[in-house]
């Protein structure tokens, strides 16, 4: 097979670092926005806002996500992801690949022979794409980076051999029985223009998030009138003494002489600005951006009416279940790729990847039940039972409720 090369990945992933960068800038609140400098005053245009949207749409997809086990596990990857922290390695993969649109668990043998997985996340890791497998017919990754984000330990990856590279010097090759590189994409919506999958922070949700901070912006300017409204003098004499601004606003109580002519000056007040209009313009954005993720107005922080039930919650996030579900099913295939590997591994063995075909990712629930919701499955449940003895054993009902039932009370 032709490869095409350490080079040739190096520039492929340099290219592609800058964007991975982007979203988690974005994720991290870290992001500049910028200014239209039409109604910022000079002393504030240095002045930068943060807000959480971006954080929220994919952390709230992230923790729906919640991978439980391989069913039909005929190699035991189930064990191998034991033995390798699965709360913090599906948490970690998932969270990635949603903000980078593709993160790669990196495989190798530790001293004792276990093989051990991490995560890499898209800004530090590349590869060819096989389009039958999703797997890697190659890749490339940065283990680590000196203070200056230099890649300093590197490794090349192909079927049946590892390289490690220090500072651009090869200083190992280890070789496996792996018919894949030890290197595993795990994918956030792929398709056929996009292999390596779509980031959950999408153009449309920058450009909202950027319009909604510098409203803020806006706002808190406008808060400093709207707290203390202009107010003007007029009458006054020429030869009347200058009067400290801060103090003449602050004070209770302001006297003012009649001049020669028996004039006195007349005080007045500008209409004081309304805080009305910042706060439905971010509804607007609010509004735009839940749309854009499947969220709810709530979720970002504007109250309404409360869900009844467990229900009512599912209902108004459907298009959240959907994205979930798509997710799952992307995901669920790298992980089973994963184990595969870790398999091979394992056993010094190079299986067949059509060995694996029946192997099932299980996830949690996307949203759990409800006491009602129990109710009414735990009737259905009955019921079906009753019509075909058997049909939902302690495994499916796992799958269904979330509930742990491996065990006996």
């Amino acid at each position: 097979m032709e490869y095409k090369g350490l080079t040739y990945l190096k520039n492929k992933l340099e290219n592609k670092r800058f964007r991975v960068l982007i979203r988690y800038k974005w994720y991290e609140m870290k992001n500049v926005v910028r200014e239209f400098n039409i109604s910022t005053p000079p002393e504030l245009q240095g002045w930068v806002s943060a807000l959480g949207w971006c954080a929220k749409g994919v952390d709230a997809l992230a923790d729906r996500v919640e991978f439980s086990k391989m069913k039909n596990d005929n190699y035991n990857m189930n064990e191998l992801f034991k033995m390798n922290n699965p709360d913090v390695l599906f948490d970690s993969a998932i969270l990635s690949s949603m903000i980078s649109s593709c993160c790669f668990i990196y495989l190798m043998n530790d001293e004792n022979g276990i093989p051990r997985m991490q995560v890499i996340d898209g800004g530090n890791a590349t590869g060819v794409i096989d389009p039958f497998t999703n797997m890697l017919v190659e890749g490339y990754a940065v283990l680590s980076r000196d203070q200056y984000d230099r890649p300093v330990d590197e490794a090349y990856f192909i079927a049946g051999r590892t390289d490690f590279y220090n500072n651009g010097v090869l200083v190992n090759s280890i070789e496996n029985k792996a018919p894949y590189p030890l290197l595993v994409p795990i994918i956030h919506r792929p398709d056929a223009k996009r292999p390596f999958g779509r980031s959950r922070i999408s153009r449309a949700c920058m450009d909202i998030q950027a319009a909604a901070v510098r409203t803020i912006k806006r706002s808190e300017i406008a808060a400093e009138f709207y707290s203390y409204p202009q107010k003007y003098v007029t009458g006054l004499s020429q030869d009347a003494e200058a009067m400290d601004k801060w103090k003449a606003t602050m004070a209770s109580m302001l006297a003012f002489t009649k001049d020669e002519n028996e004039d006195s000056p007349k005080l007045g007040q500008f209409q004081q600005q309304s805080m009305q209009p910042h706060l439905e313009q971010l509804k607007m954005f609010a509004a735009l951006f839940a749309g854009e993720t499947g969220l709810t107005i709530d979720d970002l922080g504007f109250a309404t009416e409360n869900p009844s039930s467990n229900d009512a919650i599912k209902s108004q996030h459907e298009n959240l279940r959907l994205a979930a579900r798509k997710a799952q099913r992307t995901m669920g295939s790298g992980f089973v790729n994963a184990g595969y590997l870790a398999a091979c591994l394992r056993d010094d063995y190079p299986y067949m990847r059509y060995e694996v075909v029946n192997t099932i990712p299980v996830w949690k629930p996307i949203f759990e039940p409800d006491a009602t919701g129990l109710s009414v499955l735990g009737d259905g449940i009955i019921k079906i039972n009753q019509s075909v003895p058997n049909y939902f054993d302690r495994e499916l009902l796992d799958e269904l409720t979330g509930l742990d039932t491996s065990h006996e009370r």
